[in-house]
Formats: structure tokens, C-alpha cells, sequence
């Protein structure tokens, strides 16, 4: 299918497109069809219409991009120790692309491939992308559509997946949120509230250690909002390990929602919906050395366990043939003005 607007060409000369979604009234976004990469989002706010993800210039900075800047990811999101795992006793090794690791679904993954356009409207965009078995070493082939859908001041992602061999499967989104629109301003000064009670502390190379530990009295507490900046131990040896925040928050049970973050700069708030049973918190400290000039974000992203192919006692992260994956996510937004109260922001968003 055609349409979008050209976005420039990958090195082998291939033609990116960027689809538009939404109008210049309210939530509108930009989706390129390399990678399902949300390349814009802009909502109105204090200022006008206010872009709140990071974004590069065209297709070939995103191809060469190390920070996976707004990807759909997959197969496995997050790390699998050893770029190795053992399913049904066959061991599979997978691309190294950390150090001895493996992260976001390898070398390319799914954020590097040019994926289908099945349809395009106002509203919504389905991609797909059919991954051979093999690819960056994973067994089965695996057949996935990702679909965005735009209405009023919600975009939602929906993938749906199957497979003909059992394969790890852990898909997320990993856009790098700052609601101020302004690189100048910190993306730590944002809001943010996650109803998780537990995380995964992680070893030197960011693999968990296995255990769930409680977020009381720790700098992952996010249970009442409060900046990330505001870190009640800067000291505390798991941000040292990490250089910040780079960890998977595990949601309490029944949460209503994944997580609310508010900017009292541009005063436009966000609040992400997931069925995932975790979201992984990075606070962009890279993009410093990665894409100097562009600012942080704070990447929010629903996800199953880090590494639960080779933890048992992790959730389950095997998808096998006969079965549908399905995975939701979706982002809401409101406008309630700078330096509102909390309860104001949860209002606003409640209402949208």
C-alpha cells in the first residue's frame, strides 16, 4: 500500500514513508513504517501544539540511531542474558548486541525493518511484518501486526502475533516522552506516578538478579507522584549500577493504569494504559553521548520480564503455535495547565 509522505532512504536505498495520523485541532501523531517508530506526537498546550517525543531528522538517522528512539521493539523487548535461552531443552543462541547480551530483539530487530502498510486512515495505521525463523536467532516464524489507532486525545497500539514453532515473545514501545517540548528543559522534572509496588534490582551488565524487591523506602517508588529527579538517594547502588534509572517496575495487581506523567511546563499530561504486567523506566541518560542537542526523555514502556526466558519464576514468555498474542497500550492526554495540583492532572485525564 501507498501513501504517507516520503521520509527519506535506508543506505541500501530503500524509501521510508511517515503516516499521519489525527489533525492540527488536537492529538495527531507521525508513524514511519521503518520500524512502526512514532517519529512525532504533538498535543496543544501552554504554548501551542507541543511535540512530546523525541524524534530524528529522516530515515537514515534513524537507521543508525543507538538509542531505539520511538521503535516498535520486538521479538524481546529488554535483555536476555547471554543473548542465549533454552526452550522445550533445545538451546537457542541468539545476536549479541550489548556487550554479551542481548537487547531489544537483537541487531535489527523490529525497529530496523521496514514493516507492510495494511491499511491507513485518519485515524488509524496497521503495519505487519512476517520475522523467519532464524532471525537474529530465534526459533519459528512469527507473524505480527501492529496497529495504531488515534481518536480524540487517545493513541492507542494494539500488536497481535502467531507463530508456527515456540518462540520468546515480549513486544513493547519505546517512544522517549518530555511533555515540555523543550530540550532545554530536564525530562526528569516531569511527574511521574507508577502504581508499582515491586522492581527488578540488576546486576553490572542491567540483567535482573532474579529477584522482585519492594519499592518502600527506595528511589523506585513512584507510588505517589513526585519528579524523578527528586530521588530520595541519588546514592542508592542501583542507580549507580545503572547511571539512572534503567529498571522494570513491577505493577501491582489490578492497577488501573501503567503510569501518569504531567509537565507543569507545557501543563500537558499523559496517562498509559497497558494489560503488560511491568513497564521499564529509563531516564534517557545516554542520548547525552548518543544524540547530543535533542534533550532527554523518559522512556516508559509496558513489557513483560526482563530475561524471563531463563528465569523461571518470571511470568511466563513463550509464545507457541494455536495461540494469539495479544498485547495493548495506550496513551491518554489532557491539558490541565501548568503547575496544576495532582489531583487536577488525574481529573483531566480521567475526563479524556
Amino acid at each position: 500500500m501507498t501513501g504517507g509522505r516520503p521520509f527519506g532512504q535506508l543506505d541500501d536505498g530503500t524509501a521510508v514513508r511517515a503516516y499521519r495520523l489525527g489533525d492540527a485541532a488536537g492529538l495527531s501523531a507521525e508513524v514511519l513504517d521503518l520500524g512502526g517508530i512514532l517519529a512525532r506526537l504533538e498535543f496543544p498546550g501552554a504554548q501551542g501544539r507541543t511535540n512530546l517525543v523525541l524524534g530524528l531528522a529522516d530515515a537514515r538517522a534513524y537507521q543508525h540511531d543507538p538509542a531505539y528512539l520511538g521503535i516498535l521493539v520486538g521479538r524481546y523487548g529488554n535483555r536476555i542474558a547471554g543473548a542465549a535461552c533454552t526452550l522445550d531443552g533445545r538451546r537457542y543462541q541468539l545476536t549479541a548486541n550489548e556487550g554479551g547480551n542481548h537487547l531489544q530483539g537483537g541487531a535489527t530487530g523490529f525497529g530496523g525493518r521496514v514493516w507492510r502498510v495494511d491499511a491507513h486512515a485518519p485515524g488509524m495505521l496497521a503495519l505487519r511484518y512476517r520475522s523467519p525463523g532464524g532471525e537474529e536467532g530465534y526459533p519459528g516464524t512469527l507473524e505480527v501486526r501492529a496497529t495504531y489507532r488515534l481518536d480524540g486525545a487517545r493513541l492507542g497500539l494494539e500488536f497481535e502475533a502467531t507463530c508456527d514453532a515456540p518462540t520468546p515473545f515480549n513486544p513493547t514501545h519505546h517512544p522517549y516522552f518530555n511533555l515540555a517540548g523543550d530540550p532545554a528543559v530536564p525530562a526528569g522534572a516531569q511527574w511521574l506516578q507508577v502504581p508499582a509496588d515491586g522492581y527488578l534490582p540488576v546486576d553490572g551488565a542491567l540483567i535482573p538478579l532474579g529477584e522482585v524487591a519492594a519499592v518502600a523506602g527506595s528511589p523506585f517508588d513512584f507510588r505517589a507522584a513526585r519528579t524523578p529527579d527528586a530521588a530520595p538517594d541519588p546514592s542508592d547502588p542501583q542507580l549507580r549500577v545503572a547511571g539512572g534509572y534503567d529498571h522494570c517496575l513491577v505493577l501491582e495487581a489490578g492497577h488501573r493504569h501503567a503510569a501518569m506523567l504531567y509537565s507543569p511546563h507545557s501543563g500537558i499530561a499523559m496517562r498509559i494504559d497497558s494489560d503488560a504486567p511491568a513497564l521499564q523506566l529509563y531516564g534517557g541518560h545516554a542520548l547525552d553521548r548518543q544524540h547530543p542537542g535533542i534533550g532527554r526523555g523518559l522512556c516508559l514502556e509496558p513489557q513483560g520480564y526482563p530475561d524471563a526466558p531463563n528465569r523461571p519464576a518470571f511470568p511466563d514468555a513463550i509464545l507457541r503455535p494455536g495461540t494469539v498474542f495479544r498485547r495493548r497500550i495506550e496513551y491518554r492526554f489532557a491539558s490541565p495547565g501548568r503547575d496544576r495540583a495532582w489531583d487536577e492532572v488525574v481529573a483531566a485525564l480521567d475526563r479524556t
